[in-house]
């Protein structure tokens, strides 16, 4: 095995520990007929065991908070989906144990899922987690999981489930490797929003032996094995010193030279708010609102509900600009009374804008809640859609906007390939835009940012995604309108310099992360970002473009 590994780094540090290993899946459940008289017994057993893991999910993401908590709100819905539970019923009956019920079940579920094309087929890790749970729970064996160690560790796993992600302590694993995952799977984003140094994507992570000391550097994408005590020492060092020119960069975001560059956050809501204002973010950037409505899929949240919960964010950034984005329902995020059941492709479906556009009642009801909330408050406040595709789109999300007698921006969030390319027509009808960089590179490259084999296409360096986000830029300045980036692309310190090189006026991402580009961007002027993304775009593939960035800003 070489001594050095390179996989994806997808949060910022490094971490120098003991490799442990992530607990082994549930075994496979042994196949034994029951009695018809033991029929009863075993579906109760299956529907406790369901409802016992549905809540401890739900519970592990009260606790956790904001991207988390949207994210295993959606697991304890797969738990309790009434067809799984019918189909496990089914079996039970016809002779099969609650866990071999539900293992089958689970199986039928997991191919439909993977054939479902390449948005679902990413849920399906997630899939295998409640699963795993609700088996390990009725053959009465411990949970699949972060293992026990009465010291600090550096965590290794084929990939990491969200509730395990969740709820990781920093203070006990300094790190954690995957064999699988993206830059933008869940297990990376709940990551930055922990501020613990990650690398996915890695071959062979698993091969390293339990006990084995590495270095995990979350930024380069490098895991070091067995390092001398001096190579060590070496980097945390150099851990340190960057961490004190981190804590050292203080105000709002600006290159050397003074080119102003907003830093902003992404929140799920009111509980994200201390951490992006301890950080030091100049307003919201992205405010995810599904997590209000997966409370209950059957209805939207009420007025009263909503307008509480958006005055709460607001009123924490008094001086501030926060960007909303308004409900994107559909794909891994259904919901019963809104998205359709049956289609073949959901990513590809009716989802985001298409979705409320087909239901107009609950997009007025959001925009006049958020009208609402917002009387009174010297905030400035914007509003966006999502999944725009063309100028006919973003004139039907502004007149809602109007209709609804909202005093804000309307923007639209740039997602698919088609709003980049077509930028200035849609800017016609709405003031400004925002890059989701991680679907928009999933409809540019056909590559779900869900699955680790297809990860290098997710790899927001991308040359081609980076001329999508030029051509963006380039549109809002011809209109004199702003073009954000609120992807998980905002969040590397160097991929930030380029961004801005590239003509992005504004950077949101998760608070941990805020730190480490304030004071990246700092250190450059606004030519040298220029020169910086000129060189990014003339490569040919993302590690060039990264490597070319790097040369530029080094002045190597």
């Amino acid at each position: 095995m070489d001594t050095t590994l390179r996989g994806v780094g997808v949060s910022q540090g490094v971490a120098v520990g003991e490799v442990r290993h992530m607990g082994t899946a549930v075994m496979e459940p042994p196949e034994r007929q029951i009695s018809e008289s033991e029929v009863p017994r075993e579906q109760q057993r299956a529907q406790r065991a369901v409802e016992a893991v549905a809540n401890d999910l739900t519970a592990r993401g009260n606790l956790a908070g904001g991207d988390a908590q949207a994210v295993l709100e959606a697991q304890a819905m797969m738990a309790r989906d009434p067809e799984l539970m019918a189909d496990v019923e089914r079996r039970v009956t016809a002779g099969s144990t609650a866990e071999r019920g539900v293992y089958d079940a689970f199986a039928a579920y997991r191919a439909l899922l993977a054939n479902a094309g390449e948005y679902l087929a990413g849920r399906v890790a997630d899939l295998d987690d409640v699963r795993n749970r609700i088996v390990a729970r009725l053959m009465g064996v411990p949970m699949p999981g972060v293992p026990d160690s009465d010291r600090p560790f550096v965590l290794v796993a084929r990939d990491l489930a969200p509730a395990d992600t969740a709820l990781l302590d920093p203070s006990l694993v300094l790190g954690f490797v995957t064999e699988e995952g993206g830059p933008t799977s869940h297990s990376a984003i709940l990551a930055r929003s922990l501020g613990v140094p990650a690398v996915v994507a890695l071959a062979g992570a698993r091969e390293v032996a339990e006990g084995t000391v590495v270095a995990v550097d979350g930024g380069s994408g490098t895991v070091r094995v067995s390092p001398s005590e001096e190579e060590q020492a070496a980097l945390v060092r150099e851990a340190d010193e960057r961490r004190a020119a981190v804590d050292a960069a203080r105000g709002p975001g600006a290159t050397a030279d003074g080119h102003k560059v907003p830093l902003l956050a992404n929140i799920g809501g009111p509980g994200d708010v201390s951490a992006a204002t301890e950080a030091g973010a100049e307003g919201v950037g992205l405010f995810r609102t599904e997590f209000l409505f997966l409370d209950d899929s059957t209805k939207a949240p009420s007025e009263e509900k909503q307008v509480a919960v958006y005055r709460q964010v607001l009123e924490a950034f008094p001086e501030g600009r926060v960007v909303v984005r308004v409900l994107d329902a559909g794909a891994d995020k259904p919901l019963d009374f809104l998205t359709p059941g049956d289609e073949p492709n959901p990513a590809l479906g009716v989802r985001g804008l298409r979705t409320l556009l087909d239901h107009p009642e609950v997009l007025d009801g959001q925009l006049k809640a958020l009208a609402k909330a917002a009387d009174g408050l010297p905030v400035s406040l914007e509003v966006m859609a999502p999944m725009v595709a063309d100028r006919a789109d973003a004139r039907a999300f502004a007149e809602a906007c109007r209709a609804a007698g909202l005093d804000a921006k309307c923007g639209v969030m740039v997602e698919v390939p088609s709003a980049a390319l077509r930028a200035r027509s849609v800017l016609q009808e709405v003031e400004f835009l925002s890059l989701g960089t991680n679907d928009l590179a999933q409809y540019t490259f056909a590559a779900d940012r869900q699955v680790g084999a297809v990860s290098r296409l997710q790899d927001p360096w991308q040359p081609a995604l980076l001329d999508l986000v030029a051509l963006a830029a380039e549109a809002a300045a011809a209109e004199g309108k702003s073009c954000g980036v609120c992807g998980e692309a905002a969040a590397d310190p160097l991929l930030a310099c380029v961004l801005t090189g590239l003509g992005v006026t504004s950077l949101s991402m998760g608070a941990a992360s805020l730190p480490y580009v304030r004071a990246t961007l700092a250190k450059h002027t606004l030519a040298q970002c220029e020169r910086a993304a000129s060189a990014a775009r003339a490569a040919d593939s993302a590690q060039d473009a990264r490597i070319a960035a790097q040369a530029v800003l080094s002045g190597e």
